[in-house]
Order: structure tokens, then C-alpha cells, then sequence
């Protein structure tokens, strides 16, 4: 006998596992109040490696050669100083 039930299509017979996609990454904007990184100056020895290292010049060094954040409008969240500090003073307030 044959049999009459109907066969489901090939989209309906093996559904696709739903695979989240990847959210897009959030990208960082200077927003004037929030400054995009903390500088924690009583860890900081002065190497200068984050000053450096900055691909966009954020940073800058004060009179005791410590990094300052002098333009956080160029700052776009790359991690390198962070990345590169020794003494772990330097965290993002975005990532």
C-alpha cells in the first residue's frame, strides 16, 4: 500500500538548528561627560608605554611624566594602553 500521508518539504523535514548571530559590536563614542578610560595614578610608575603605544595620541604626560587623558574625543576603545600597562593602571569605562 501506498502510503497517502503527505511528505513534509526539504525546509520542513530537517529545520535548521536557530544559530544566534554575533551582535554587532557596539562603537564607542566620547560623550563629553564620561571619560573613556580610568587612569589609576597611584599605580602608574611613569614607563609611558600606554603614551607610546596610543595609535590616536590620547594620552599625554604630566609634569611627573604620568599619562593624562588630553584628547578623549580620538580615543576608539582599542585597548592598547591598557593592553600594554605593567602595572595594570589603566581600565576602559566602555569594554
Amino acid at each position: 500500500m501506498a502510503d497517502k500521508t503527505p511528505k513534509p518539504e526539504a525546509s520542513e523535514a530537517s529545520p535548521k538548528a536557530s544559530v544566534p548571530q554575533k551582535e554587532k559590536a557596539e562603537k564607542y563614542e566620547y560623550d563629553g561627560k564620561t571619560p573613556p578610560l580610568n587612569i589609576f595614578l597611584h599605580w602608574c610608575k611613569a614607563c609611558n608605554l600606554c603614551i607610546a603605544f596610543c595609535p590616536k595620541k590620547v594620552l599625554e604626560p604630566d609634569r611627573d611624566g604620568k599619562p593624562v587623558i588630553a584628547h578623549p574625543e580620538a580615543c576608539n576603545q582599542c585597548g592598547i594602553c591598557w593592553l600594554h600597562c605593567p602595572d595594570f593602571a589603566i581600565t576602559s569605562t566602555f569594554k
